[in-house]
Order: structure tokens, then C-alpha cells, then sequence
């Protein structure tokens, strides 16, 4: 497989149980459906994120045209807990891509989103 933003061929991670890829040169992560939720819940996951978060910004600018697992149109889509976070998606086979820097920070709450998400559910 190679990364959708620069063409590198990509590597196999694994962290305890789920397994993704990772471009070699810019360290963008690929995950096949819901892997990143499922990598999401355990505990460390973020350190698969090994790429400069600089970098990520930079390839963030990058349009991807096509889904490196079926070749289908991807789209661009916010994370709805952390809307800073631009991540790519494949609609038909749902895989998707975070840039150098996005699953660790997308694996982290910040002080301000957890209060925003404790106020939510208080209020309800």
C-alpha cells in the first residue's frame, strides 16, 4: 500500500491487538474501518503517532484524491469531540487517514474539550 499524501510506500505498526499502516517518509497513519476507534481505547495508542506534528500540518494542505485500500474518491472530514482535527475517509470501503501528529492528538482530550463534554452531560 502507499500513503495517499505522498506515494511512500507503507509499513505495518501494530499496537497490542490492531494492526494499521504507516508511510514511511511522512509518518501519515492508515486505518482500515474503525481501527482508529478501537486503537483509540487503549491505553498508549497514541505512540504509534511517531511523525513531526509540523509535517502533518504541511501534508494536512494535501489533497487526497483516492482511497489506498479500493481507489474510490476520499473525502475530508472533523473529528466531532475535537473539530481541529481534519482527517481523510473513504466512504465506500471507510478506512481513514490522520496526518503526522492527528491520532496522538485525536487519542488526547484537552483540558478544554473534557470540561465542554462534562458540562454536556450535566446539563442533560
Amino acid at each position: 500500500m502507499k500513503c495517499p499524501k505522498c506515494q511512500t510506500p507503507m509499513e505495518k505498526i501494530r499496537h497490542q491487538t490492531v494492526e494499521v499502516d504507516r508511510c514511511t517518509q511522512c509518518k501519515g497513519l492508515w486505518f482500515d474501518m474503525l481501527e482508529q476507534e478501537d486503537l483509540r481505547t487503549l491505553k498508549g495508542s497514541g505512540q504509534i503517532d511517531t511523525g513531526d506534528a509540523a509535517v502533518g500540518q504541511e501534508m494536512n494542505q494535501k489533497r487526497v484524491e483516492k482511497c489506498p485500500a479500493c481507489q474510490n474518491r476520499m473525502i475530508r472530514l472533523k473529528d466531532a469531540q475535537q473539530p481541529h482535527i481534519q482527517y481523510e475517509s473513504c466512504s465506500i470501503c471507510y478506512g481513514v487517514f490522520f496526518d503526522a501528529g492527528e491520532f496522538k492528538d485525536f487519542t488526547e482530550d484537552s483540558v478544554l474539550e473534557s470540561l465542554k463534554r462534562f458540562y454536556e452531560k450535566s446539563r442533560l
